[in-house]
This record gives C-alpha cells, structure tokens and sequence, in this order.
C-alpha cells in the first residue's frame, strides 16, 4: 500500500490567528491525497507544503461552520484555472451544493472538471466511501448545526506467497486464492495446497478517525475503537468545560478520556482558541490521562507504519 500518513495545514478554531491557520489536513494513503477540511487560506498553505492540490481526489466536509470550508470556493476555482480535467468527489452536509452553485453562478465560472457531489447525513455512521484500497465511513458530532467527523480503514490487504514453498504448477488465479486466505482443494474437496503454509501473515492494514467540532461524545467509542490515529477537537482548557459546552465543543482532558476509553493507539488535539498563545497547557492536560497524545501543530506530519 506504501504511505499512511496525516499532513497537518490548519488547526484554529473559529477565527485565524497570527500564526494558526483554519482547520484543514490532507490525508495521504498511498497515491491517494483526501483533503479533511478546507478552511480561510487551505491553498496557500498546500502551496506551503508543497502538496500539489491537482492531486487531491476527494475533500471532506464536515460542517458548514466558516472556518471549516471558507477555502473551498478558491481551492475549486483555483483548480478551474489551472485546467483539472479529473473528477473531484466532495463529501459534505446538506447546503455546500447550494452555497457553492451560487458563487460559481455570480463568478460566472464554469468549473473544467466534474465536481461529483455526495451529500451526507451527519447523524449517522454510513459508509460513504469505497475503493479497492480503503473504505470511509461517517462519524456523527454534536454541535450547533449538522457536523460529521471522518473514519478511514485500509482494507484487509494480501498474504504475502512464500515462494520457495509454492508447489510448481500453480495457476495465476490460484495463487491470488492463496494470497486471500484461501486453500487449493481438488474436486472432491481435499485440501491441496494450504494458504497457511505457503504465505505469510499480511501487513496489518490502518486507520485514521477525525472528530471534528463537538461536544464530549461518549457514544462515538465503538466507531473508533483501536484506531491507530484518533483526531479529535480540544478547543478549551478543561476549567473551561461549561463553556466548552455551552458551545458544542470539547476540552484536551475530554479528548484525552475519549482516546483512553476507545483505546486508540495515538491521540491528536486540534481546534485550538485563538485564546491559547502557547498549546503547551493543553497537551500537558491530555498526557495527564492519555500518554500517546501529540497536537496538530501546522506543518507536522504524522505517519503509521505497516
């Protein structure tokens, strides 16, 4: 499969800061490029990073709050001008067909690719997303308007064939049986050649979880349990928790107790008030409950390995 890996572009809350951007993070499983938001100043911070945006396949949205698709329209244009023949699929809540058929109408823009829209439904886990190589399915929020996080799984991946234990004479769709867990059997239904003894076990396959804005949702647990990279929104301090949801959104300690409960491998913060000048209060709050905790800072890259 090669690369699994989480590019961080932007990681503000509600208004940009001086030195944060809105929230945006590209998410690059082998040649595919799904970019995860698409806030105020997405393009400029691709170019930053020097992530070529005509490769972007598919983009998420998981509200229509600003600071989460106010890049979206230049992003799309920008691709026009550019003259992107390929199709882009655009995931996001009810609304974005409208809000963007609007500006393209009074833009007199015509876009040079085919922009395939799916609509979601925020309130419920649907897989909305298939491939050879990955599925993508929805994961509900509680916020003040209609907002979905994001679940990506690599599917179950090959055996790899031992060679030298491969008995001659074997057919190539025999081979891919064997490297799909399946034994060779004869007509009456005798195992010839088991898959167990010539192949090895396969490389594990791996999956991201992105929480976007939300209120403490203990129920979303079973959804990303044992994630490898859980993503989730800690806009407060936790002496802040009724504000936190007062306005549908979390803390670091709540993140924090998420991760525990669901047991994921890695924890990742992000949606930070502008507020905060120095983040380092906030992943000191997390590491307190969840050891395997980090935060989104722009620029960073986080990979899972096979």
């Amino acid at each position: 499969m090669g690369d699994f890996e989480l590019r961080i572009l932007g990681s503000s809350s509600a208004t940009p800061s001086a030195n944060r951007h809105n929230t945006a993070q590209v998410l690059i499983i082998g040649n595919q490029y799904h970019l995860i938001d698409c806030g105020e100043g997405t393009q400029m911070q691709l170019m930053l990073y020097k992530i070529k945006h005509q490769r972007i396949t598919n983009i998420y949205i998981s509200h229509l709050h600003g600071d989460h698709y106010f890049g979206l329209a230049g992003l799309l244009s920008t691709m026009h001008l550019q003259g992107r023949q390929t199709p882009l699929y655009l995931f996001g809540p009810p609304g974005l067909s409208e809000i963007l058929s609007l500006q393209f109408k009074y833009s007199g823009t015509n876009l040079s690719f085919p922009l395939v829209f799916n609509e979601l439904d925020t309130a419920c886990h649907k897989k909305i997303f298939e491939d050879k190589q990955i599925t993508v399915h929805t994961i509900p929020m509680e916020h003040r308007i209609p907002c979905c996080g994001f679940l990506f799984k690599e599917k179950q991946k090959p055996r790899p064939l031992i060679k030298e234990k491969l008995p001659e004479g074997l057919t190539p769709p025999q081979l891919v049986r064997l490297k799909w867990g399946e034994d060779i059997k004869d007509e009456k239904g005798n195992v010839v050649v088991s898959y167990k003894e010539v192949t090895n076990e396969p490389k594990r396959s791996r999956s991201y979880a992105y929480c976007a804005d939300s209120r403490y949702k203990p129920d979303i647990i079973p959804i990303v349990q044992h994630v490898d990279l859980l993503y989730h929104e800690a806009t407060f301090l936790d002496d802040m928790r009724e504000r936190a949801a007062y306005t549908f959104h979390s803390t670091a300690l709540q993140a924090a107790e998420l991760a525990t409960a669901a047991e994921v491998k890695e924890l990742l913060l992000g949606h930070f008030s502008v507020r905060y000048k120095d983040l380092t209060p906030l992943l000191e709050e997390a590491l307190q409950v969840f050891p395997k905790a980090d935060l989104a800072i722009e620029g960073s890259v986080f990979r899972i390995e096979e």
